[in-house]
């Protein structure tokens, strides 16, 4: 066990949070919209290699009469300034982690958009660099900020569901239309992934929040993973069906199955099933379910059943719990989350709680080795499927410091 770790960290406290968003997309422009709607918050940087990105996102800020940010097409340019406390990094995949570690190296603090890495290699990467630099790399993991997931975790606080053994996370979205839609340049990159990795490939909103309620990196670590993919047909078969001919796309072979399963294993016993899924018709689900001895928690739709439940064939309703488990975040900023932010509100309750830890100096909700660990079930997946399912061992980001 080595003794640099980033656990226990806490921000240098400070007045008023000064914000670069780099990477102005339609996710860059979500996020900067939310940062726009907290107080005490000044945006001084804005980076897009696209100069209309980089109006649309200018557009956003004079609409707040706020001080203009400086616009800048360099990204190594905004890392060298000297007005920029921690950089929102909204940029495809494969650039998260050289960015995230060029803003550390300069001594930003980084919240980080999902997965924050997509190779061993770079989650390892980032843990090293914000251990030696001493900053902060937060994954912008909106759905541990849902009033639902935030809930659960106050639920499972409070022992309510007992002794926890067993999880199950997704992520199911039907997304076959959108990844070919030709001005989609995020759905072209997210198929470019189909058709080089078979995997689990986007597992953090599915993992994030049972990993936080399961203690992981505090108390409890994954320490195995087994990977199975279906067959692929439904991109393959959708494209075939619906572009013409000539489309360059009718060249293109998807490795990436349908359906991805994995199965990871804790330190101390519990299981938690992870399953990855955007081609096939189903509706949106991120498949959420909590397994103690004493009840069950579920999502989509979202129900509770306890031991002592009367109906055994039915889930209880989670609204009587509402008023005892809804977190005071939500209970102070939901009505107003749920009006002006995106994905029913988490947005914006994510970043304000990541600005007031800036503002106050505490110490982040999540750090570097939960970015790391909830991104590294891409990676695994393919390594367990490529040696036919094979268990593979998950590495220990923490070093030892999650006992």
């Amino acid at each position: 066990m080595t003794n640099i770790t980033m656990k226990g960290v806490t921000f240098e406290p400070r007045n008023v949070v000064r914000v670069a968003v780099a990477g102005l997309g339609s996710r860059g422009r979500s996020l900067l919209h939310d940062l726009l709607g907290i107080e005490q918050i000044e945006i001084t940087a804005l980076c897009d290699v696209a100069p209309s990105a980089l109006a649309q996102a200018e557009t956003l800020v004079a609409q707040t009469n706020r001080k203009a940010p400086a616009l800048l097409t360099d990204y190594s340019a905004l890392c060298q300034r000297n007005d920029i406390d921690i950089v929102y990094i909204a940029s495809h995949w494969d650039a998260h982690t050289p960015m995230a570690v060029e803003a550390m190296e300069n001594g930003f603090h980084v919240g980080l958009e999902v997965p924050a890495a997509t190779t061993l290699e770079d989650c390892w990467h980032l843990v090293e660099t914000s251990e030696r630099t001493r900053r902060h790399c937060i994954l912008l993991e909106n759905c541990l900020y849902g009033d639902e997931e935030m809930l659960l975790y106050n639920l499972v606080q409070s022992g309510a569901l007992g002794t926890l053994t067993h999880g199950e996370a997704a992520y199911i979205h039907y997304l076959r239309d959108f990844l070919f839609q030709p001005h989609r340049t995020l759905g072209n990159w997210r198929r470019a992934a189909h058709r080089t990795h078979n995997g689990n490939l986007y597992p953090t909103h599915g993992l994030g929040p049972i990993a936080r309620c399961m203690g992981i990196n505090r108390g409890d670590r994954f320490t195995c993973l087994v990977s199975m993919s279906s067959l692929e047909a439904s991109l393959s078969e959708h494209r075939d069906s619906q572009l013409p001919l000539d489309a360059p796309e009718r060249n293109e072979t998807y490795t990436c199955g349908d359906i991805n399963l994995s199965l990871l294993q804790t330190a101390i016993g519990r299981t938690l099933l992870l399953e990855y899924n955007i081609v096939t018709p189903r509706p949106y689900s991120r498949g959420t379910l909590l397994q103690g001895t004493k009840g069950t928690f579920r999502d989509f739709p979202p129900g509770i059943f306890f031991a002592t439940s009367a109906d055994h064939y039915q889930w209880e309703p989670i609204d009587s719990f509402r008023e005892r488990y809804t977190d005071p975040l939500w209970k102070q900023f939901g009505e107003q989350a749920r009006r002006i932010s995106g994905h029913g509100g988490m947005d914006y309750i994510m970043s304000w709680r990541l600005m007031e830890c800036l503002k106050q100096g505490l110490e982040p909700d999540t750090n570097v080795y939960d970015a790391a660990t909830w991104s590294a079930p891409g990676p695994l997946s393919e390594l367990s499927i490529a040696q036919s399912s094979n268990s593979v061992a998950f590495p220990d980001f923490t070093r030892g410091h999650w006992e």
